[in-house]
């Protein structure tokens, strides 16, 4: 196998690999009736409960309107919900993932860490645990300027 410590050379060699990933991943999102922007919004609101969706479109890199018309599909769909705080600013609105949208998330994460899973059980051990060592420089990508 040809290894190279040329940061253009890896980039050229994994950047369609992750695309091929991404794609066969949002897949498995087909039955579940949301697109992989939708769950990653959803993560995010799960992740920051009662997050405001000004703080939630900076988060996510969007305006605050587009933001609003993506919350509203969730909200119409009864994936989210908005809440106001029991103190504090009356105006502000909070966001919090819906018990069905737990539920769909919960399916969406099974249903990708099976696939993931059926495609590594046909790697030889030495292998995944290449795969599991590249696991840690790959998450030092994201974290460079990348919001958590």
């Amino acid at each position: 196998m040809l290894t190279t410590s040329d940061p253009v050379a890896v980039a050229n060699r994994l950047r369609p690999l992750l695309l091929q990933l991404n794609r066969h991943l949002r897949q498995e999102l087909t039955g579940l009736g949301i697109t992989a922007g939708q769950a990653a919004l959803m993560h995010t609101i799960r992740t920051h409960p009662g997050i405001g969706l000004r703080d939630l479109a900076r988060l996510e890199g969007v305006s605050a309107p587009a933001m609003s018309g993506y919350v509203d599909r969730l909200e119409n769909a009864g994936l989210v919900s908005r809440q106001r705080p029991a103190t504090g600013d009356r105006r502000r609105v909070g966001l919090i993932v819906s018990p069905d949208g737990q539920r769909v998330l919960r399916s969406a994460r099974s249903r990708r860490t099976a696939w993931l899973a059926q495609r590594l059980r046909r790697l030889s051990p030495e292998q995944i645990v290449a795969v599991d060592g590249a696991l840690e420089p790959l998450q030092a990508l994201l974290a460079d300027g990348e919001p958590a």
